[in-house]
């Protein structure tokens, strides 16, 4: 492989190797075998996907209690690498690029135990799948593809903020939204967790874990200081996610939101609105 081909991942890569266990999920047809440490996760209750060969690598995603990892094998299956895999030439994030493919298969759910038949499409349909989309238009499908916790009533319109649990720009809009438009149910939050020291990064990982999310950095907002500990022993592949989306967009303020318009456009908001009564309005209908 040429050096401009060279990969790096954000995690340690690791030789596996372990005796061998019957399979717990079935190979579906043209997907390589999944690697030994795999059916030992899905013997565990993981839910494990394959997501394509990019780069001479087999790719997994493998779901466990709340918590999202990808694994990368050599087409020998003798060794595996843990973490999210980037083009060193071009800073592609391959990883996401395989995850968008997947759900696009799926019907936009990932399903974690098929892979629906990709249905034939009419000519019309092709030409207009071969049309170019904006900057703008990727980087939603980017933000839309992150890790979330969501907030108020799932049939209002949607707005995303990228949010560190300890920023107190970014508590103040939670404030802001939660007293007249949450808990009223004129908007949905889907907050992004990001954080930008090791601690702030452990808590946003925590978030992403926890099942009563939601309702944790609520408590926390409220000066419950157990609500969101601080545990450096998290897994912080999901946080690292949404970091490198963040930072592959070159977005580098929290909270910084977006949101897609009545009339469609992808806006932009850095920092806390000052008129979030505007930022409302300019929202879509609630279903």
């Amino acid at each position: 492989m040429a050096i401009r081909k060279i990969l790096f991942f954000v995690m340690v890569c690791a030789v596996v190797a372990g005796a061998a266990i019957a399979p717990a999920q079935a190979q579906k047809p043209g997907e390589p075998p999944m690697p030994k440490p795999l059916k030992t996760m899905a013997d565990e209750g993981a839910q494990i996907r394959y997501i394509g060969s990019e780069l001479g690598l087999n790719g997994w995603l493998a779901i466990h209690k709340g918590q999202e990892q990808y694994f990368y094998a050599t087409p020998a299956g003798d060794a595996m690498i843990l973490g999210l895999l980037f083009e060193t030439e071009t800073g592609r994030l391959v990883t996401m690029d395989q995850i968008r493919k997947v759900q696009e298969e799926s019907g936009g759910v990932l399903d974690m135990f098929s892979q629906p038949a990709r249905e034939e499409k009419p000519a019309a349909t092709a030409v207009q799948d071969l049309t170019i989309k904006s900057p703008a238009e990727k980087m939603f499908e980017d933000i839309e593809a992150t890790n979330q916790v969501a907030f108020g009533d799932e049939k209002a319109p949607v707005i995303y903020a990228f949010m560190d649990p300890q920023c107190p720009h970014c508590h103040s809009f939670m404030q802001d939204l939660r007293g007249n438009y949450l808990s009223n149910g004129v908007v949905q939050l889907r907050m992004i967790p990001v954080g930008f020291n090791k601690d702030t990064l452990a808590q946003a990982a925590f978030l992403l874990g926890a099942p009563d999310a939601a309702d944790r950095f609520l408590r926390h907002l409220d000066g419950d200081k157990m609500a969101l500990p601080v545990s450096h022993d998290i897994n912080q592949q999901g946080v690292e996610r949404n970091m490198s989306v963040m930072q592959g967009w070159k977005l580098n303020v929290t909270p910084l939101i977006v949101y897609r318009s009545a009339k469609g456009e992808v806006k932009i908001i850095q920092g806390r609105p000052k008129d979030l009564s505007e930022m409302i309005r300019d929202l879509p209908a609630k279903q």
